[in-house]
C-alpha cells in the first residue's frame, strides 16, 4: 500500500519528491498562484492529473500540476480519519427514543478513497458525535440499512414501516428515521399511510451538507427531530429540517404535504398546499396548525405496510408518446398517476391510450404538475373529456404522494375493485388532501 493512495506517475514522483504525505499540509505554488491545504488521497475515478486538497474552509480543491508546479510541505499532519468519540451520560429521567438508521448525508461522511460522499455512520454515530441529544432524550440505536436514498424502494419502505411499529409497541417516545433527502418525501408518505393511529411522533431527518463540513446541517437537523420526537405534541409523519438558510428554526412538514425543492439549500423542503406542523426554536415547539393528531391519543396502531409496484407515475410534455402509457398496460399494471399540465390535463392524442388504459381496470389518476394549487378538470373542455373517459381528478395532492397513495391502496384494500380504489383515493387517510387551496408565501 503507497502512503500516497490514488496518485501516480508523474505527480506521485513529485508528491514523494516533497516527502509529503497524506494529512499534511501543502503548499503549491503555480503559475504565481500559491494553494495552501491538507492533502487528501485522489479519488480512484478523478483525474490523474491533479492533487487534491482539503482547504481550512472545508471544501475540497483539485490543483492541476505541470512541469513547472512546485509543491512543499507547510506542517505534518495525519491521515484523514474518522474515530467515533465515547457515548456520554445520559440524563437521568427522560423519554427514550428511536434513531432509525437508513442511509443518507444526515449519515455520512466523506470517503477519502473516491473523494464523494459514503453513508457509512450508523445511527449510532450520530448520537455519539451530537452529545446534546444526551440533555434531550435516552437514545436507541437501530441500523436498519445503510443507502442511498435513490436506492430505497417500497420494499424498504415495507421494513421501515414495520420497525416503527416494533419500537413504538416497545415504549418509544418518538421514532427519528435518518434517511437521504433526495426520496425523503416518498417515503415520508409511504409511512404516513402504513403507520396509523399514532401516539407518539414519527420524525424522518436529513441534511443536505455531511457532517465534515462546516456548514453541515445535519447535527442541527437530528437534535430538532429528536427533540420533536421526544417532547412533540403531535403524533403524525414529519419531516424535519432547518426552515431557512441559517440555523434558528427547524421546521416540521406533514408527510404527504412536502416537497424537496432546492438541490442543496438546507431548507429545501417545502410545505406544499398546506401549512407546516409545527416549528422548533430556541428548544420549544411551536404548533402552526390547528387540525392535527395529537400525541397520546386512544387510537390502535395499525401498521398496513405494503405496497404494490405495479404504479407509475407519468408526466405529461409536449409530444409525449401515447405508447408509453400502452407499455404499462401490456406490462399488467394496475395504476397510473398522470402529472397533468395546469389544471389537469395532457394532449388529445393520448386520449384513446388513456381509455383503453381505464377499459383494463387500470387506475388513472390526475394531478398537476405546477407546485402549488389544485386540479379543476371541469374549466376546459379536454378536462371534462378525461373525466368522462374515466380519469379520476386528485384535488391538491402532490404527485409523489398519489403515487404512493394508490400503490398502498392497491396493495392493502382489494384491487380488483376499482371503484373502491378510486373510493379510497378521494379519503383523506393522513393530511393529503385540503378541501381548500392554502394560501402561501412562496416567494421565500
Amino acid at each position: 500500500m503507497t502512503d500516497l493512495p490514488g496518485y501516480k506517475g508523474k505527480i506521485l514522483k513529485k508528491l514523494k519528491k516533497a516527502e509529503v504525505k497524506i494529512g499534511d499540509i501543502i503548499s503549491i505554488e503555480k503559475n504565481k498562484s500559491t494553494y495552501e491545504g491538507t492533502l487528501i488521497p485522489s479519488s480512484e475515478y478523478g483525474s490523474k492529473k491533479h492533487i487534491v486538497l482539503k482547504q481550512r474552509t472545508g471544501y475540497n480543491i483539485g490543483v492541476e500540476i505541470d512541469p513547472t508546479t512546485q509543491i512543499s510541505k507547510v506542517g505534518e499532519g495525519s491521515k484523514p480519519s474518522f474515530e467515533v468519540p465515547p457515548k456520554p451520560k445520559h440524563t437521568e429521567d427522560l423519554s427514550k427514543v428511536t434513531i432509525v438508521s437508513t442511509g443518507g448525508t444526515v449519515a455520512s461522511r466523506v470517503d477519502y478513497r473516491t473523494g464523494g460522499v459514503r453513508p457509512t455512520l450508523s445511527a449510532n454515530d450520530l448520537y455519539s458525535i451530537v452529545p446534546e441529544l444526551s440533555e434531550i432524550a435516552v437514545i436507541e440505536a437501530d441500523i436498519l440499512f445503510n443507502l442511498l436514498s435513490e436506492n430505497i424502494t417500497p420494499d424498504h419502505w415495507s421494513k421501515i414501516a414495520k420497525t416503527v411499529g416494533k419500537h413504538i409497541i416497545k415504549g418509544s417516545a418518538g421514532v427519528v428515521i435518518a434517511h437521504g433527502t433526495d426520496t425523503m418525501a416518498y417515503t415520508a408518505a409511504a409511512l404516513s399511510f402504513a403507520v396509523q393511529g399514532l401516539s407518539v411522533p414519527v420524525i424522518l431527518v436529513g441534511s443536505q451538507r455531511s457532517a465534515d463540513r462546516p456548514s453541515s446541517d445535519a447535527a442541527t437537523n437530528l437534535i430538532g427531530a429528536v427533540t420533536a420526537a421526544a417532547k412533540g405534541q403531535f403524533a403524525e409523519v414529519v419531516i424535519a429540517m432547518h426552515e431557512t438558510i441559517n440555523d434558528e428554526t427547524i421546521i416540521f412538514h406533514r408527510g404527504t404535504k412536502v416537497r424537496k425543492c432546492h438541490t442543496s439549500r438546507r431548507d429545501t423542503f417545502k410545505s406544499i398546499n398546506s401549512l407546516p406542523l409545527a416549528k422548533l426554536k430556541n428548544g420549544q415547539i411551536t404548533m402552526i396548525i390547528e387540525d392535527f393528531n395529537p400525541r397520546g391519543g386512544d387510537q390502535k396502531l395499525i401498521i398496513r405496510p405494503y405496497f404494490d409496484e405495479k404504479v407509475t407515475l407519468i408526466k405529461i410534455h409536449p409530444g409525449i408518446d401515447p405508447r408509453i402509457i400502452d407499455w404499462y398496460i401490456d406490462q399488467n399494471y394496475k395504476g397510473i398517476i398522470l402529472e397533468g399540465t395546469g389544471l389537469g390535463h395532457t394532449s388529445e392524442y393520448c386520449f384513446p391510450a388513456i381509455q383503453r388504459a381505464i377499459n383494463n381496470d387500470i387506475v388513472v389518476g390526475m394531478t398537476s404538475q405546477c407546485i402549488w394549487g389544485r386540479v379543476n378538470m371541469n374549466v376546459y373542455e379536454a378536462g371534462r373529456d378525461l373525466m368522462k373517459i374515466g380519469v379520476l381528478p386528485l384535488e391538491d395532492m402532490l404527485p409523489e404522494t398519489a403515487l404512493v397513495k394508490l400503490m398502498w391502496i392497491l396493495k392493502t384494500f382489494n384491487p380488483k375493485d376499482v371503484d373502491m380504489s378510486k373510493r379510497l383515493m378521494m379519503e383523506n387517510f393522513a393530511g393529503e388532501i385540503n378541501s381548500r387551496t392554502i394560501l402561501q408565501n412562496r416567494s421565500k
